[in-house]
């Protein structure tokens, strides 16, 4: 069976733009229940898919951050060009360490993270690579015996994509004092513990004036699908509204 890759969207919803960001080996289907709540109370929402998520482990692997990186921006552009000038951003997991690189780089009028990753190495990553790539496998429909063979040939592929993961990680969060747009910094409870850790040192190094943190203590990594699901929308939308459109 042939997966359908994952499409971006777009929802229009009213005169201020959020631009939404997915997690690593996901895509943007995370963020449409968040976006669609968000259009019902009036904001336009974009989400990327970024270069390679939604395909096999083997194709996402030719892909790296210097790609995602131009799917965010090339996204923000596109939000531009429908003619909103201020923009907030929301990213999950990859997504986020992606917002808080907006909120360094460009002008953004707030940044939301969610499971963001301060501390991650190469090896780890290389992990959920391999987990993604038996379960695409497995979707696909594929015989065990064949899936084990590709396996194989899987880890002896290049993974020098994730080591780049690994360096923008780092400097992203060397370079935390740089962002001054508020920011609202989520983490989930029955997460890894390093996810509170990563969002504690996210909240302690932006020079925000305005800036909050929160952990939920229902939710695993991926925030936008888990038990605090509506909660978080709506914490979302308070951290939104409150900003200077």
């Amino acid at each position: 069976m042939r997966l359908l890759p994952p499409k971006p969207f777009y929802y229009e919803g009213g005169k201020k733009a959020v631009l939404l960001l997915h997690s690593f080996t996901s895509n943007a289907n995370d963020m449409k229940n968040l976006g669609s709540y968000l259009q019902q109370n009036q904001y336009s929402c974009y989400a990327p898919t970024f270069s390679g998520h939604g395909l096999p482990a083997e194709d996402l692997l030719s892909y790296g951050p210097s790609d995602w990186w131009q799917d965010v921006l090339d996204g923000y552009q596109l939000l531009k060009d429908k003619g909103f000038e201020r923009i907030a951003v929301v990213g999950l997991s990859l997504g986020g360490v992606l917002a808080l690189k907006m909120g360094q780089e460009s002008k953004v009028n707030g940044v939301v993270t969610m499971s963001v990753p301060m501390y991650k190495e190469a090896a780890v990553l290389k992990e959920r690579i391999f987990y993604y790539g038996r379960r695409y496998k497995q979707l696909e429909g594929k015989e065990e015996q064949q899936i084990e063979s590709e396996m194989a040939e899987l880890h002896h592929l290049p993974f020098d994509s994730l080591a780049d993961f690994e360096q923008l990680i780092n400097r992203t969060r060397d370079q935390l004092a740089r962002v001054v747009s508020p920011v609202c910094v989520m983490y989930g409870e029955m997460d890894d513990p390093s996810y509170k850790t990563s969002a504690e040192k996210v909240f302690q190094s932006v020079t925000s004036d305005q800036k909050t943190i929160k952990g939920f203590a229902h939710s695993k990594h991926l925030m936008t699908l888990g038990k605090d699901m509506n909660e978080i929308n709506q914490d979302i939308l308070t951290f939104l509204n409150e900003l200077k459109w």
